[in-house]
């Protein structure tokens, strides 16, 4: 009976000495590195990038921009990301200066869910470096209580009736293009005089108007409350107003609506590109493609997320306007080097107009 407990007790030492043994010669797992993803403030749904981490167990850093021009300004400076969104008139010139990674799409099966309309668009022929995220047109939202007549133009945020009730943004190229399009001109257009007039326009319109920097449904607390009557805006600030006032109304002006695309991107310098588009594909499924368009109130160009869609959004012709009110619409496309620098100026000229 001793002996028996002799060794006993030397197995119980042996057994513990082996754990420890074995604690010490095998280290815990390293956790996936986190990708990097960059878009504006409270766009893509946590609960997304959620999902993907579960899935794959591969952490996602939402990083939020100011403006896009920031996100781009950093990807310059060498800042290594995984995926960024990015408007389509940002995209050539990266492409251009090759900061930009070709996407390996055996990686995104997915994208054969993108609308046709979609693909292959000047600004990226055959996609070779963005996949499209989302589409939408830029308008007017009004207070349809607060004005006197009927708002149908670029041209009613200079009625002096309105004025100080008013709101914009502090996007240069939106702003500019809208002074260009209530004048007749192209938003796009490089010529100095209609440029010079956009800025004279834009300088008569400063005194009376509020600026907002963008973000999601920006302008709809101020239509709800009344200090705005007549905002620059999108789909998201009709749809999260009206739920608090239904006098909030969409209108695509007469002159033309600004149309504007949003990409996924990968930086050359990317640190994690098979993941970035397992990320981009996972964001492809019709399932998740939905319930983003469900939450964001930004229509996804995915067929195959169509039937999934809530139908009140899906309906929605502020969200998916009827290919009428189009037909003097725009769509934000990629200035030259020189014109750049033309628009940069005179939104500088703006800026400091008054002051």
């Amino acid at each position: 009976m001793v002996r028996h407990a002799r060794l006993s007790a030397a197995l119980i030492v042996v057994v513990l000495l082996s754990g420890l043994l074995s604690a010490c010669g095998s280290p815990s797992p390293t956790p996936a590195p986190a990708l990097v993803y960059r878009d504006w403030e409270g766009v893509m749904p946590q609960a997304v990038l959620d999902a993907f981490t579960a899935e794959t167990g591969i952490p996602v850093s939402y990083l939020a921009y100011e403006t896009q021009e920031e996100a781009v300004a950093d990807m310059r400076a060498g800042n290594a990301y995984d995926v960024v969104v990015l408007e389509n008139q940002l995209i050539p010139p990266l492409v251009q200066d090759r900061l930009l990674a070709e996407i390996d799409y055996s990686q995104v099966p997915n994208f054969s869910n993108i609308s046709a309309n979609f693909r292959d668009l000047a600004y990226d022929p055959q996609n070779a470096h963005s996949v499209p995220y989302s589409w939408g047109t830029t308008g007017l939202v009004v207070r349809t209580d607060l004005v006197e007549e009927p708002v149908q133009r670029w041209a009613d945020l200079w009625d002096a009736r309105y004025s100080g009730r008013v709101a914009g943004w502090t996007l240069p190229r939106y702003m500019v293009g809208i002074a260009l399009k209530s004048l007749g001109y192209s938003l796009n257009s490089e010529d100095p005089a209609e440029l010079e007039a956009a800025l004279e326009r834009l300088v008569d319109l400063k005194p009376g108007l509020t600026l907002l920097e963008w973000e999601p449904a920006v302008a709809a607390p101020y239509l709800v409350s009344g200090e705005v009557a007549i905002a620059v805006g999108q789909a998201d600030d009709v749809l999260v107003g009206r739920e608090q006032n239904p006098a909030i109304a969409y209108v695509l002006p007469a002159e033309g609506g600004l149309l504007w695309g949003d990409n996924w991107v990968i930086p050359a310098n990317a640190s994690h590109k098979e993941a970035a588009e397992s990320l981009i594909n996972f964001f492809l499924r019709p399932e998740i493609a939905a319930q983003i368009i469900n939450e964001t109130y930004y229509w996804l160009p995915n067929d195959a997320a169509l039937t999934l869609v809530d139908p009140e959004i899906r309906d929605n012709p502020a969200i998916f306007p009827p290919l009428d009110s189009l037909r003097n619409a725009e769509i934000l496309l990629p200035l030259s080097a020189e014109g750049q620098a033309l628009h940069q100026q005179i939104w500088e000229r703006f800026m400091a107009a008054g002051q």
